[in-house]
């Protein structure tokens, strides 16, 4: 009788060493989102929200080129696109050598994935059915790793490395499905030339990183000529930042010492984590609370819908996918994990923050009101996320250190 394939498997020696620096970075990047989170709500409701407004308005860049944006526009376009970039290249890795390398260790974490997005969005669409906000759907669907593996590394440490491994991977496949539902239902009319013209220089892209071409100056302006086409074509200029990722080569070759994947991940990962997700969250996490009556805003559907979608459908998707996968398919656990850990996995998936600002961004762009709107929505769950999630690790932890003391 052959042997089951875990879902959550023993992490070889090189898979662990990338990911304790994967996890590392977004740890650190975590912290500092959550700082840059706390200071753009502390600026928006201080006696200096006029000046915060005008940032956040600012416009910058080339006229001549259509890209004088306002700082807010190139964050969400330019630096969540390098976010993407990383997230690609994560995902790439993981196909090409981690947990998604064959289809019985993929099926369970993508099922988990969708899973979670589904119910969430699910949740979300019961909650604001009629109402002006159900267009903004996409919003509880995203999980923020940054933020989940900050919160393990506050009160998680001596959880098992196979459930980060499945949380990193799971986050990955939620920024993979996350992107493709804003490169289909929030993307604005197409400019079909420009699409065009993407699609053409994304296949040199992908033709040069398969036959070894590694020129870094070559390859950053035709990055950004993808990035350009995109962004001129209506659909979201992240889409560009994650296909290229994902057309990154991360098999070592000849005599290299690591591979262009992994060397441009490496090289932008710090920046991605440091600045990149920081500076977004500065820029969009800013609500001013004062002209928002607070039971009235934790009353508005699109609030319920958020807070249900993320702390109760995304940790019972995703067990549930997980766990209906699991029993109808060859995977199995790990003998030293149980179902509780993938439920603890579920609640740290049910925060998120960067791309649900995203999703809010280009679903309420130039509706003013229903832009503060989500913001409170996105800015209170997370806070319960946070707190729960913790709570969660906490019991797990607890409950684990118990077993092995008796």
């Amino acid at each position: 009788m052959s042997q089951e394939v875990g879902v959550l498997n023993s992490i070889n020696p090189k898979q662990q060493s990338w990911l304790n620096r994967v996890l590392r970075d977004e740890t650190t990047g975590g912290m500092l989102l959550l700082c840059a989170a706390a200071i753009a709500l502390f600026w928006a409701n201080s006696q200096w929200h006029a000046s915060y407004e005008h940032f956040v308005d600012f416009r910058i860049g080339p006229e001549s080129l259509g890209l004088d944006l306002p700082v807010h526009i190139w964050a969400a376009d330019g630096l969540l696109a390098i976010f993407f970039f990383v997230a690609g290249v994560e995902l790439k890795h993981e196909f090409v050598t981690g947990t998604l390398s064959t289809p019985r260790l993929a099926v369970v974490p993508i099922a988990a994935a969708l899973g979670g997005m589904l119910a969430s969005a699910t949740i979300f669409l019961i909650a604001n059915r009629g109402t002006d906000f159900s267009q903004a759907w996409g919003i509880p669907i995203s999980t923020d790793i940054a933020f989940a593996l900050a919160v393990l590394a506050v009160v998680g440490r001596g959880l098992p490395m196979e459930l980060r491994s499945f949380l990193l991977t799971l986050a990955v496949v939620n920024d993979l499905a996350a992107i493709t539902v804003i490169a289909i239902f929030y993307s604005s009319s197409f400019n079909v030339v420009a699409l065009f013209i993407a699609a053409i220089l994304l296949i040199i892209f992908g033709f040069l990183q398969r036959h070894g071409f590694n020129n870094p100056l070559v390859l950053i302006v035709l990055a950004f000529g993808i990035w350009y086409a995109t962004l001129q074509s209506g659909v979201h200029a992240t889409v560009a930042g994650v296909v290229m990722g994902l057309l990154m080569r991360v098999k070592i070759r000849n005599n290299e010492k690591i591979s262009p994947g992994d060397k441009a991940e490496s090289f932008l990962r710090p920046f991605s984590a440091g600045f990149c997700v920081p500076a977004f969250a500065l820029v969009s996490a800013g609500v001013a609370l004062s002209g928002i009556p607070l039971g009235e805003a934790i009353k508005q559907p699109l609030t319920i819908g958020v807070l249900l979608g993320l702390l109760v459908g995304q940790p019972l998707g995703i067990t549930l996918g997980a766990f209906l996968t699991a029993r109808f398919t060859k995977g199995a656990l790990n003998p030293n994990l149980s179902w509780w850990d993938v439920f603890v996995v579920g609640t740290l998936a049910s925060i998120g923050f960067t791309v649900a600002l995203l999703i809010n961004e280009v679903t309420f762009a130039g509706k003013d009101s229903l832009l503060a709107s989500g913001k409170f929505a996105i800015v209170f769950t997370n806070g319960i996320a946070i707190l729960v999630s913790s709570l969660a690790v906490f019991i797990r932890l607890r409950f684990i250190h118990r077993k092995t003391q008796v």
